[in-house]
């Protein structure tokens, strides 16, 4: 289960990179406000050079046409190499297709796949289209029948919320990989022993796509309450506690801020090659991390 080859604006040419590297990881704007905050965000981070940035749809598989706009645009007006998601909710197999072609025309080589969640509950019952697929692997199958894309899927390092298990959950994953996919970034996190479990035991199935790491730079306190929610991933021990005397929002964004780079430098120390930072479409935090983790001169001295 290798890598397909690397195309020049390919995801996976630019994860090949001696040096380690970081993407990011834009939201559709729901508004013309949100879609000024969002370029404004691009425009900060095009100078530092990620390895490439990936715009998602909304739950539910909303916003895919604000998707599709977004990142044919970054695609056509910035030197950024785009990624674009693509979600089997509601969707058939001929729209599915015609999304691809929408990407292919504008440019777009790289597509980051996953299921989905239902509309509304995203825990509720996954119901599939009638004419759509069923599981991400099936959808990586369509992809790659569909262009030369280079492929990307998600990986959960606790397990999806729907999967039994993480012997069940990690079939899927490799059912993933197997079906094409070129590579795999994971949900949030903010402990490596997860991640670092998963990337070895993807090694020993004979894996050998880049796994990458989901950072949400821990900047508030709703972001600390709701990020279990969001990926089932534990709180490290004692990380509460740790950020419990920080009422001050300014304080709590600087304490936050050495927590996800303290974890960083531990994946970086462990050999991973490539972080990716959700950024919530702002810039300022995921800037700061990655010149405090002398990525950005590593990229602009290279």
């Amino acid at each position: 289960m290798s890598a397909t080859p690397a195309a020049p604006r390919s995801v996976i040419g630019r994860l090949a990179a001696d040096r380690p590297t970081f993407s990011v990881e834009f939201f559709p704007p729901k508004d013309d406000v949100g879609e000024a905050e969002l370029w404004r965000a691009v425009r900060r981070l095009e100078p530092l050079d990620p390895s490439f940035v990936s715009v998602t749809y909304g739950a539910g598989g909303s916003s895919r046409d604000r998707t599709v706009r977004t990142t044919a645009r970054i695609a056509t007006d910035t030197t950024l190499v785009p990624t674009a998601h693509l979600t089997a909710v509601s969707h058939s197999v001929a729209e599915l297709r015609h999304v691809l072609g929408h990407y292919a025309a504008a440019g777009i080589s790289n597509v980051l796949v996953i299921r989905g969640d239902p509309p509304g509950d995203p825990l509720g019952e996954w119901t599939k289209h009638p004419e759509g697929v069923e599981y991400a692997d099936d959808l990586v199958r369509l992809v790659k029948r569909s262009g030369s894309f280079c492929v990307g899927v998600a990986a959960f390092p606790y397990g999806h919320p729907r999967s039994a298990d993480l012997d069940s959950d990690f079939q899927r994953l490799l059912a993933k990989m197997r079906a094409g996919a070129d590579f795999a970034v994971t949900q949030l996190f903010w402990e490596p022993e997860g991640f670092l479990r998963l990337r070895d035991r993807l090694e020993a199935a004979g894996c050998d796509a880049p796994l990458l790491p989901g950072i949400m730079p821990l900047l508030s306190a709703k972001t600390l309450r709701r990020g279990p929610e969001l990926s089932g991933a534990p709180l490290p021990p004692g990380l509460a506690e740790r950020m419990e005397p920080y009422t001050d929002p300014k304080d709590f964004r600087s304490a936050g801020l050495d927590v996800t780079h303290e974890l960083c430098e531990r994946l970086l120390a462990e050999g991973v090659r490539n972080l990716h930072f959700y950024t919530l479409n702002r810039s300022l935090a995921t800037t700061e991390l990655v010149t405090r983790l002398g990525l950005v001169a590593s990229r602009v001295g290279a």
